[in-house]
């Protein structure tokens, strides 16, 4: 491994190599403007595409396709030559001769650099060696790429350039498009799933006065116009909940989430999620639509319900199994989490489990913390926990015969939460209260305790239907279905601390 300074070293040999290279095909673009030649083209009408192309050559062998896409390769052999041209859909090799294209195309070809883009007009053969290709008739530079392609997986080994240029990223690894291929199948798929069974999309605010659904902490932002602090969300849960109220019995929201909270293998800042909420269902109901939903996503964007995620085979065929919460934690470290009564008794169960708590030490962060430390890495099978303490739920509903206990489960698969949901607390006294208890928790420190928010008590207290929600993580269950392990390897430009 080079130190620091060879490293440096090599980057500003690399740089100059960069600079050297620019300058060169900073000539070819003044060469073509110079042959009267548009180097950024316009509109292309194209026919086919590289895959289709392949997987139907039987079908299309001798006919012509016009297709366009990005130069991965050249290889110029006098009058002849071959290049890799790369769409969306995959590569495929063209073929290009002198006597075909012509003299002032072939002048244009000679000008190509690896990273160009190009339309061609072609007939599909098969070369000697059995490769698909397109015997080109007509080429058409789309665009001159003046910045060379980082040489062969030697940049987008630099996980930092990988997430700071995505776009280099995408380009250069058919692997990284394939996963955000998938990702918007995911995301089609959940559509067409929930939209089959009545739910109805809709969309709430992003800007809201308080932040409220979840314990995080919000960004903050201005409105000059009302001079007034407005939070980015951090949950659509409280505005999906008032549409139930207002007679809406199946919706869901797709969309952004932010939380001032640090960046991890598993954290962003902003992420994807959907939420959805059934009127008159329970936890047991959004159970049984959160397996189903998820395995029937998996059989529609992968074609099967058992996958490979880090090694281990997942099946993701329902039922998954169903754990008490607080028996997962006990058998993991030993410790009955129910015979906590008091913050001072947390304190002592967190030091002698070895826990380092980041947040302020209550019952309900030392239960959370004893989850993600000793139980979550182990739940690689898909796997409900269930019936949670109501210390750490502030807006589910509390189970009959145990009021200290919330019917409310959260789903793992990969050693990791994909899924949280309850059955909502429609009780505006009881909602009231735990706000309260909430309020406490922020006055001890707790900066991401749940903040009170007296409107949304105002409209339960106008009724909301017996209720079932969930929510999921489009950016955790995009890296369990592609098999990534970093929540970055799944959204496309994921913040990144600025370069000094």
């Amino acid at each position: 491994m080079p130190d620091e300074a060879q490293r440096e070293a090599h980057e500003d040999i690399r740089e100059q190599d960069v600079d050297q290279l620019r300058a060169i095909r900073l000539e070819k673009l003044d060469k073509l403007r110079e042959m009267g030649v548009d180097p950024y083209g316009a509109r292309f009408e194209r026919t086919s595409c590289a895959k289709a192309i392949k997987d139907g050559f039987n079908s299309v062998e001798g006919r012509d396709v016009s297709i366009a896409g990005r130069i991965m390769a050249l290889r110029h052999h006098g009058k002849a030559s071959f290049a890799d041209l790369q769409d969306q859909s995959g590569r495929i090799q063209i073929y290009v001769r002198l006597d075909d294209v012509g003299q002032s195309q072939y002048a244009v070809y000679e000008l190509l650099d690896v990273g160009d883009i190009v339309g061609v007009i072609g007939r599909v053969f098969k070369t000697r060696r059995g490769e698909i290709s397109v015997h080109v008739a007509e080429l058409t530079l789309l665009s001159k790429s003046l910045r060379p392609l980082p040489e062969k997986w030697h940049g987008l080994k630099d996980i930092d350039l990988r997430y700071r240029q995505r776009y280099l990223d995408l380009a250069t690894n058919p692997d990284v498009m394939e996963t955000f291929l998938v990702r918007s199948k995911i995301v089609r798929a959940m559509r067409n799933y929930l939209d089959a069974r009545g739910f109805y999309e809709v969309e709430t605010p992003t800007m809201q006065s308080i932040a409220g659904g979840t314990i995080a902490r919000p960004f903050m932002t201005h409105h000059n116009a009302l001079d007034i602090d407005l939070y980015l969300r951090i949950a659509t849960e409280l505005h999906l909940k008032r549409l139930m109220v207002g007679g809406f019995e199946k919706v869901y929201e797709i969309g952004r989430i932010f939380r001032n909270e640090g960046i991890s293998t598993k954290h962003n800042p902003e992420f994807t999620s959907i939420e959805l909420y059934q009127a008159y269902a329970d936890y047991e109901d959004i159970m049984r639509l959160t397996e189903d939903m998820i395995y029937n996503i998996a059989r529609e964007v992968l074609g099967t319900s058992s996958i490979t995620y880090q090694g281990h085979m997942v099946d993701l065929t329902p039922p998954w199994p169903r754990i008490r919460l607080l028996h997962a934690i006990e058998q993991k470290c030993g410790v009955d989490m129910s015979r906590i009564e008091t913050d001072e008794e947390a304190g002592r169960v967190a030091d002698r489990l070895g826990l380092r708590m980041e947040k302020v030490v209550t019952k309900a962060t030392v239960i959370d913390k004893a989850l993600e430390t000793f139980v979550e890495p182990t739940l690689i099978s898909p796997t409900f926990l269930v019936d949670y303490p109501v210390e750490v739920s502030p807006l589910a509903k509390r189970s009959k015969d145990d009021p200290g206990i919330v019917h409310r489960f959260e789903a793992f698969a990969g050693g990791r939460e994909i899924a949280n949901a309850f059955s909502e607390l429609n009780d505006p006294q009881d909602q009231m209260s735990r706000f309260v208890q909430q309020a406490s928790e922020r006055s001890k420190g707790d900066e991401d305790a749940h903040v009170m928010d007296e409107e949304y008590v105002m409209a339960l207290e106008y009724g909301m239907p017996p209720a079932g929600g969930l929510g999921i993580g489009i950016d955790r269950l995009t890296m369990l279905l592609t098999d990534k392990t970093s929540i970055r390897d799944v959204i496309l430009f994921p913040l990144m601390r600025p370069k000094e």
